[in-house]
């Protein structure tokens, strides 16, 4: 198996921009960060579970993300009228290891959202699988491990 070299400031700001793109609403440039074969899933109640036998809060493929963006963008989204503002923090960004030509990383996250004078608070734990294309790296998987994930969440039709 072979070794990756991992840059560790350059993954954190790779963790750093798709926080602010979702943020600025940049949903095409924020996907743009993904790669082709993308899994985008947040489980509900466990952690280990396998996403295609249990229930989840979202487990999307490119196809599902992008119409979940276009929804967002034409306002059509009746959940999202008017549309949340977020603020997300990533933090305590860890390179867990490489299998391949993947690379596991973890972060935690705060993420404040603000939506018809509500705001609400979501915290967790990131587990990103990336690839190198192209001299860049892309995700190829994003889990998103809620702390809340079997309590009501309410509407969470955002990006996480």
């Amino acid at each position: 198996m072979k070794t990756l070299s991992v840059d560790k400031q350059e993954i954190e700001q790779l963790l750093f921009r798709e926080a602010s793109l979702i943020d600025e609403g940049q949903f095409n440039e924020w996907l743009e960060l993904y790669d082709d074969e993308l899994t985008y899933w947040v489980p509900c109640n466990d952690r280990d579970i396998d996403p295609e036998l249990h229930v989840n809060i979202i487990y999307e493929n490119r196809a599902r993300l992008t119409e979940r963006i276009k929804r967002l963008q034409s306002g059509l989204a009746h959940a999202q009228i008017p549309p949340s503002k977020t603020c997300h923090l990533v933090s305590n960004i860890e390179v867990a290891g490489s299998d391949g030509d993947v690379v596991t990383v973890t972060a935690k996250f705060v993420i404040a959202e603000l939506r018809r004078s509500t705001q609400t608070i979501y915290a967790g734990r990131y587990v990103y699988h990336l690839v190198r294309k192209n001299d860049q790296w892309k995700i190829r998987m994003k889990k998103v491990e809620l702390i809340n994930n079997n309590e009501f969440l309410g509407n969470v039709s955002f990006i996480l």
